[in-house]
């Protein structure tokens, strides 16, 4: 159903999504369509089946007639695939994930892959650098630094990257910096949170081995930052599994929660009582739902319906793509509002060098050539799935401290960005001495003043025996 529904691939990676959902997430998809398709095509089928009486020929006679079966179809296909080899493979080469669509055996494939590599990743848990340290030199005011993590948002559709409807028009007056030419590490939030974070290249990502390995967001605490996560997504994929968590659903603030999902806005409220707080240098992450789909019409309160008319139902594929799309504008309205709202807070404490970074873990497919939602593998993926959002608001405070300039930074907006360069630029301005740190995928280090030096004992270097090309990835 959802194969035919929203053009999705069954592979190890939507197991794993499957495996990973929760409740408010499922029943999502639970609509009475998909009841209807499910019982036509599904249990009617079966019971037809099951009331069938087979006759069976004498066993020898059953044999012979299988046999021959096997032997004439294996002949018509050597024929056929004789007749047109060259057209066959060059298919085959061009389209090696069709093997994806073939029901049931997809199915059974990916699950089995799903479950070989869950049984193969039996191991340890490994700490990336013991050795890693805060940079000295560093003082002066607090740094505080927010980290929001979007939900399926994709660039396309972003105001501030070009796109022609007003939905940053919050953004637009807070003299942000967005980058437009951002590439995802995955199409699926199970995926591209841990490689976000992780260190690891996009080409060759191993998820098993992220999940059982440290991530940047362990070197924070390690060197001496608070860190607090504020989760309203569907969790944060072991990416927070060692530090200060608050699930904002299991909260259910009565005034953003309803039914087991929380609109984002209910993020700012602990978000200000932490920055309250602040005594120390800290890093606050906010895991925001988004545009999670397909109920795109329940990611944001009333008020925000701007754009329409809208698709209010989560069986998004009996609307018009004109009405998805007007739907998730509304979506992205009202993340332009919760940054907005965000950035104010860290604009009422001048004294804090502070900094806000917005980037998606991926994009979504709004009914472009007939797909929807995401979660493709990532080597075939459209464009809307991969190119993701990432806004950067700076203080005056830090901008100065850091000897960052704005202009440079500015320079780089169209710059080829991809999530590889999140673990370096999270280091490098934090001030983390690792010796996994490469400054060519650090966002900063060519408008830093004086990088840092990030050379941790017996380790290479910035960038030494790795790519200094900026922006590589």
């Amino acid at each position: 159903y959802v194969m035919f529904q929203y053009g999705v691939f069954i592979d190890a990676d939507m197991v794993r999504n499957i495996v990973e959902t929760n409740r408010r997430e499922a029943l999502d998809y639970v609509n009475p369509n998909g009841l209807v398709w499910l019982t036509l095509t599904g249990i009617l089928p079966s019971a037809w089946i099951l009331r069938a009486r087979v006759r069976f020929r004498p066993p020898w006679r059953e044999l012979r007639g299988r046999l021959l079966s096997v032997l004439a179809c294996a002949l018509a296909f050597g024929l056929i695939a004789g007749a047109l080899f060259k057209q066959y493979a060059i298919f085959g080469r061009n389209n090696r994930n069709v093997t994806r669509l073939i029901n049931p055996t997809c199915h059974a494939n990916a699950a089995w892959c799903y479950f070989w590599q869950r049984a193969s990743a039996k191991r340890g848990f490994v700490r990336i650098d013991p050795l890693a340290r805060r940079a000295s030199g560093r003082g002066g005011s607090v740094t505080v630094l927010v980290v929001v993590i979007g939900e399926t948002a994709r660039s396309m559709n972003f105001s501030l990257n070009g796109y022609g409807r007003p939905t940053n028009p919050r953004l637009a007056g807070q003299d942000v910096i967005s980058f437009r030419d951002v590439a995802a590490s995955g199409t699926s939030t199970a995926v591209s949170l841990p490689a976000m974070f992780s260190g690891q290249r996009s080409q060759g990502f191993d998820l098993d081995e992220a999940l059982h390995t440290e991530n940047i967001v362990d070197l924070m605490a390690q060197v001496g930052y608070d860190v607090v996560w504020l989760e309203n997504d569907n969790g944060c994929k072991r990416v927070c599994d060692r530090v200060t968590t608050r699930d904002m659903v299991a909260e259910n603030d009565p005034a953003f929660c309803r039914d087991g999902n929380c609109l984002d806005g209910v993020l700012i409220g602990p978000l200000a009582s932490i920055l309250g707080d602040i005594r120390k240098d800290t890093v606050i992450f906010l895991h925001t739902i988004g545009s999670h789909g397909p109920a795109y019409h329940s990611r944001y309160p009333d008020g925000f319906g701007v754009f329409g008319p809208t698709c209010d139902t989560g069986e998004i594929q009996g609307c018009p793509d004109g009405n998805i799309v007007n739907t998730y504008d509304n979506t992205i309205l009202y993340a332009d509002h919760v940054l907005d709202l965000a950035i104010t807070e860290l604009r009422r404490h001048p004294g804090f060098s502070s900094w806000l970074l917005y980037v998606s873990d991926h994009g979504e497919s709004l009914g472009e050539k007939g797909i929807y939602l995401h979660g493709l593998p990532l080597s075939i993926a459209p464009k809307e799935q991969t190119r993701v959002p990432m806004i950067l608001w700076m203080s005056e405070t830090m901008a100065i401290g850091e000897g960052i300039g704005r202009g440079c930074l500015e320079g780089r907006v169209d710059d080829r960005l991809s999530h590889d360069n999140l673990f370096h630029s999270l280091a490098g301005l934090l001030g983390i001495e690792t010796s996994l740190y490469d400054e060519g995928l650090d966002l900063f280090a060519p408008c830093r003043r004086k990088p840092p030096n990030v050379q941790a004992d017996g380790g290479p270097g910035p960038g030494e025996g790795q790519s200094a090309e900026a922006g590589e990835g």
